[in-house]
């Protein structure tokens, strides 16, 4: 199973880092961290690897380390201290290096410890440190009427032949309004929660709303029925202003006469 490969993965990387003078913990993150009872053959391999500072840009320029726990088939540099890689048996990571002053800004979920140094005196690293974006919101007007107000001006620019702009507005920048305040109408699935992404496993977190995805994401071809399922949707759980919402449904009544 993919999954007793990934943990067997952490346990060899912890066996290399353990050889390292400079190097002082391995952190496991998501479905191979403390969420472990969620690994699938669809996980991948998160971790941060913690070293002293001065050795920190060695470790990000020289990827020996890790290719000598197996070999690597693909590496792309994403950020200043990370890495998005394949190793050849096909397990896919993403991985960050940080020097020990790092850690305690470091936005992180929890994690869990896979390794470290005797000497290193940490302040529990396993634990959630950094500023979380905030992926649910608790101002319901706020996200009801830029729902609104986004599928409104998508609506229009579809009319006007934007239909890649419009498409975006609605399918994206609207429905990620929606998607911010479901937790204040539907009930919630009790499921690890991404604190990152309200849309990580979304369905089985809201069940009977995302029966309703389908038609909300229609595509580039039917943007006006997934501005209607929404509009729909937003109407029957919040008193939104009637001129608007008539606007709107003339917009869709017209996006849905034209065609590509």
């Amino acid at each position: 199973m993919k999954e007793k490969r990934l943990f067997q993965r952490l346990e060899d990387l912890a066996v290399t880092l353990s050889k390292e003078k400079h190097t002082l913990a391995l952190l496991a993150l998501g479905s191979v961290g403390v969420e472990r009872d969620r690994a699938d053959e669809f996980s991948d391999l998160d971790f941060f690897v913690i070293v002293e500072d001065e050795y920190k840009q060695k470790y990000i320029d020289d990827l020996s380390w890790l290719s000598e726990t197996f070999p690597l088939a693909y590496q792309f540099k994403n950020t200043k201290d990370g890495f998005k890689i394949l190793f050849e048996d096909g397990i896919y990571g993403e991985f960050a290096v940080f020097g020990q002053s790092d850690m305690p800004s470091v936005t992180q979920p929890n994690g869990r410890l896979i390794w470290k140094k005797e000497t290193y005196q940490y302040d529990d690293l396993t634990k959630m440190k950094g500023q979380i974006p905030k992926i649910k919101n608790d101002d319901i007007d706020f996200a009801i009427n830029e729902a609104l107000t986004n599928i409104y001006v998508g609506l229009l620019r579809t009319l006007r032949g934007e239909r890649l702009s419009g498409y975006i507005y609605i399918e994206s920048y609207a429905l990620n309004r929606i998607l911010s305040i479901v937790h204040h109408y539907e009930t919630e699935s009790p499921i690890y929660e991404d604190a990152f992404g309200v849309e990580r496993r979304f369905e089985k977190h809201y069940p009977d709303f995302s029966k309703q995805l389908n038609k909300m994401l229609s595509g580039y071809k039917n943007i006006g029925l997934s501005a209607e399922v929404m509009l729909n949707y937003i109407d029957s759980i919040y008193p939104i202003n009637k001129r608007m919402k008539d606007e709107i449904k003339q917009l869709i009544i017209r996006v849905n006469q034209t065609s590509l």
